[in-house]
């Protein structure tokens, strides 16, 4: 059990929720204003993507992540910024030569992945550990030990944690070996990431089997993707873990009743306080991290 739980909201995300919620934020000035709203409601860290204003997609523009941060950061909203590091790892290939990039391809390199991260400095970063199917089509989501390394050594060298994604135990099995590299700095921080089609399903026997191959003395979190999000942030704090909620991963409060990022972050601090536990500060979340400046 875990009595002082990190409470991360994940604010937009860049997967095709737009179109099915009108409240996911997309412009800079909405990703920010979510972000301090779910900080207001309790969460200490906030998990951001950017998305192209016009368009409403995921983009990768440092520009978009610049906006957002000095936005946050102008606020008088105390709130632990973690950046994904995700972006660019997207192939899909061409239905006329599969040895080529089909449409929605966008494959960058592990330094160009990280550009946004370099310019903004953020006190988290996501690191996605390893390649993996996405979806029921030809997308495949590729991050490879060379990229891993390189970026993990980078992030090292800036003082940004990596938030170490995993969707399946592969992802945890490399981490450990990064950690054994010398190439992440301790505390280690996991992210275990459960029902994403086609990682780990999300259950209670899965997030146990994933978070026992966390290395001891690691700081872990988990989450569950739609109705599972709050069964899974209840399972995790039952565990000794952290959680994360938020429209990244869920647009519903309840059935039928679309959601906020704030009501989503209030609804997972009522399960934890009924729970005997409470949600940290975001300094208390920096010390417990071992971020930087804490």
């Amino acid at each position: 059990m875990n009595y002082d739980v990190v409470v991360t909201c994940a604010v937009t995300g860049a997967g095709d929720t737009v179109g099915k919620h009108p409240g996911v934020p997309v412009t800079p000035e909405q990703i920010a204003d979510a972000a301090i709203e779910a900080a207001k409601a309790g969460a200490a860290i906030a998990h951001i993507h950017v998305r192209d204003p016009e368009t409403g997609k995921g983009s990768r523009d440092p520009a978009l992540f610049r906006e957002v941060v000095d936005r946050v950061r102008s606020s008088d909203t105390d709130v632990v910024i973690n950046l994904t590091a995700g972006m660019g790892g997207d192939w899909t290939p061409s239905d006329d030569d599969p040895a080529m990039p089909g449409p929605g391809t966008d494959m960058i390199g592990p330094l160009e992945r990280l550009v946004h991260v370099k310019d903004c400095m953020p006190e988290i970063c996501s690191l996605d550990c390893g390649t993996l199917n996405f979806g029921n089509g030809n997308e495949i989501y590729i991050s490879t030990p060379p990229y891993l390394r390189k970026m993990a050594e980078l992030t090292r060298e800036w003082g940004v944690k990596p938030e170490l994604e995993v969707f399946e135990l592969g992802h945890i099995r490399f981490a450990k070996q990064m950690l054994s590299e010398g190439l992440i700095a301790e505390p280690p921080m996991f992210q275990i990431c459960l029902g994403i089609p086609w990682g780990a399903d999300q259950s209670v026997d899965m997030m146990k089997v994933m978070k026992d191959e966390v290395p001891a003395g690691a700081n872990w979190a988990s989450f569950g993707i739609s109705r599972m999000q709050m069964p899974m942030a209840a399972a995790a704090v039952a565990m000794g873990g952290n959680v994360r909620v938020g429209l990244e991963d869920n647009i519903y409060l309840d059935r039928g009743v679309l959601a906020s990022n704030g009501q989503l972050v209030e609804r997972a601090i009522e399960i934890i306080e009924r729970m005997g536990a409470r949600a940290v500060t975001p300094a208390e979340a920096r010390k417990k991290l071992g971020l930087r400046g804490a």
